[in-house]
């Protein structure tokens, strides 16, 4: 056979979304030795072996406890699940003590990851070439690249320094309409987001339903960060929402660990049929899992179960070491940015960086094209990684920007990746001059 030819594929395959991730794992590769500040990973010094096999045995007994057979528990670990899951009530309970998220199990689609959540949310959303996904800009790339897959139109809605604002969603809205197209969805990340770090105030939280309500679109929230940061959250969209506007994307990759895969959709918007017989968006949701994924890895849901039984289903209790580790863990980048940048210095080398409450990121401007050419430079001459900001534009800025991540290194190498970066930023500013 000959060989294909990359333009006769899918044209997403030719975007360069698509290869971001491979390039930072490429770099982080052949560099070794470098500080990386690029994974957004949990750090690896929570984790203990033992625990994964303690939660499965606990989630084990809890189903003999609820009167489920030898056979049923067996079946339980061993065969296809049901592909809404099969610890949907778990969820559900955990999400009210913890998050004041009042929901019926029926409205929970248990997902490989949140991922997959956003897949199945988008492309049930997107019928058309008319529909349009609004997005925050920057934005998280899995968002991004979930549209370039499924041939979505992205319309972006700059954030400000405080997360977005209502009046610029309402004014991308009324935009969008006057084109002829519909805007379907808003995605966003209000707590800690990746890129940015930014959170959403609980008066803009109130002003951006209200908006969804009147303009009626959806609101896609993804909240990985929340329960991973110190202090008291500002609540949830969806456990403010009084007209079903929010469709609430969770994952366990933070909270409890990535290998889990295990993320879940809370979507209890009615959807009325032309044959009676009306539902849930979750319903719909669980339709297209069924054809994708058929079902979440009942090992992986069982293994979750067990954590969140064990903490009572209040995973912020669970986290509350590690909430505090990642604060910690910010508050030093900070601090060591501050110290290597004086005020002064900061304003000749055209630097600045916000200030996260919490999360795993926190943006930083330069005066120079923080590209893969700088990022390459910075890993070979300097030895530390970060990530281009430029990726998570959809709407091509960034580019004098780059994204650093807290999460996944010791204060030690804290301190030597920020002074290896301060001195790659002062050669690349001279470098540009």
């Amino acid at each position: 056979m000959t060989a294909l030819r990359k333009s006769e594929l899918h044209a997403s395959m030719s975007d360069p979304v698509l290869d971001t991730m491979n390039f930072l794992n490429e770099v982080t590769l052949r560099y070794p030795d470098a500080v990386s500040f690029a994974p957004g990973r949990p750090y690896d010094g929570f984790f203990e072996t033992d625990e994964v096999i303690a939660h499965l045995r606990r989630y084990l007994d809890h189903l003999s406890d609820q009167g489920a057979t030898p056979a049923q528990v067996r079946t339980a670990v061993y065969q296809y699940g049901p592909t809404a899951g099969q610890i949907r009530e778990i969820i559900a309970d955990s999400l009210r003590r913890d998050e004041g998220i009042d929901v019926p199990a029926e409205s929970i689609v248990v997902t490989v990851g949140a991922q997959e959540a956003m897949m199945l949310v988008v492309r049930a959303l997107i019928r058309d070439p008319r529909d349009v996904l609004l997005v925050s800009s920057p934005c998280y790339v899995g968002i991004t690249g979930v549209a370039r897959l499924l041939d979505v139109t992205l319309s972006a809605v700059p954030e400000t320094a405080d997360g977005v604002c209502p009046a610029h969603l309402a004014a991308a809205i009324r935009a969008e309409r006057a084109a002829g197209r519909r805007p379907r969805a808003f995605y966003l990340v209000p707590d800690h987001a990746n890129p940015s770090g930014s959170t959403l105030s609980r008066t803009a939280r109130a002003e951006l339903l209200e908006l969804a309500a009147r303009e009626q679109i959806l609101i896609l929230e993804d909240t990985p960060y929340r329960l991973v940061s110190p202090g008291e959250p500002v609540p949830t969209l969806k456990a403010l929402d009084r007209n079903r506007s929010v469709v609430h994307l969770g994952s366990y990759s933070k909270t409890l660990f990535p290998g889990a895969r295990v993320g879940f959709a809370v979507a209890d918007q009615p959807v009325a049929s032309d044959d009676g017989r009306d539902g849930l968006l979750a319903d719909e949701l669980s339709k297209i899992k069924s054809m994708v994924t058929v079902n979440t890895s009942s090992l992986s849901q069982a293994v979750v179960a067990g954590a969140l039984l064990a903490s009572g289903g209040r995973v912020s209790e669970l986290n509350a070491k590690a909430a505090g580790h990642y604060g910690e863990a910010m508050r030093r980048v900070l601090d060591r940015l501050a110290e290597r940048l004086p005020e002064g210095r900061r304003a000749e080398l055209g630097v600045r960086w916000n200030e996260p409450s919490g999360g795993f990121f926190l943006g930083l401007t330069v005066g120079f094209e923080a590209d893969d050419a700088a990022l390459t430079r910075s890993a070979e001459d300097f030895g530390v990684i970060w990530t281009p900001m430029r990726y998570f534009h959809p709407d091509d800025g960034g580019r004098r920007a780059l994204r650093l991540s807290v999460s996944y290194l010791s204060p030690e190498e804290i301190d030597e990746g920020i002074t290896r970066l301060v001195a790659f930023i002062e050669a690349e500013t001279d470098r540009k001059l």
